[in-house]
């Protein structure tokens, strides 16, 4: 088995973090869980990395990240969480003015099901198509449709015809 070539997982890893912590974001609902389950998959995406450098290492990593949450909530088990001797700095990702917009998101996103969450953000913030999203699932496109449809429905907020002068 090839060595890991660290110098370029690193770089990887530094110029993807941000993306794709605001996907685990998206699954989980908050920031713990989030980057807990980020560092679950990228270490495991770092025992892979000879083979996954020559892929789409973004799009096997989300892979990895709904797989992985998918997990947590079909076996309703706990994630496994690993303590460390040291704990690593924490380096601040977020851009000015989007913070507001994101932690709304997210206060959406929560009112879900982690069933219909993880669906929506596969389907709208992945980009996935809808077959994508069913395979990986497990279910059919119809599911999907059914279930994405649902869900938007449930965070669409009403709007008054009558406006109060």
């Amino acid at each position: 088995m090839a060595a890991p070539d660290d110098a370029g997982f690193a770089e990887f890893v530094s110029g993807s973090w941000r993306q794709l912590r605001q996907a685990a974001v998206a699954l989980t609902g908050n920031s713990a869980d989030a980057e807990d389950l980020l560092q679950t998959v990228l270490a495991r995406t770092y025992a892979r990395w000879p083979r996954v450098a020559r892929d789409d290492a973004v799009a096997y990593v989300r892979r990895g990240l709904v797989n992985a949450y998918v997990d947590t909530w079909r076996r309703h088990r706990v994630m496994k969480v690993e303590a460390v001797e040291e704990v690593p700095e924490v380096a601040s990702h977020d851009t000015p003015g989007r913070t507001d917009d994101r932690a709304e998101l997210v206060d959406l996103l929560a009112r879900l099901s982690p069933r219909e969450r993880t669906m929506l953000v596969m389907r709208h913030y992945f980009d996935q198509s809808e077959q994508d999203v069913a395979t990986a699932m497990g279910c059919s496109v119809g599911t999907v449709k059914s279930t994405c449809s649902r869900a938007l429905q449930r965070l669409r907020i009403p709007v008054s015809t009558t406006e109060e002068l």
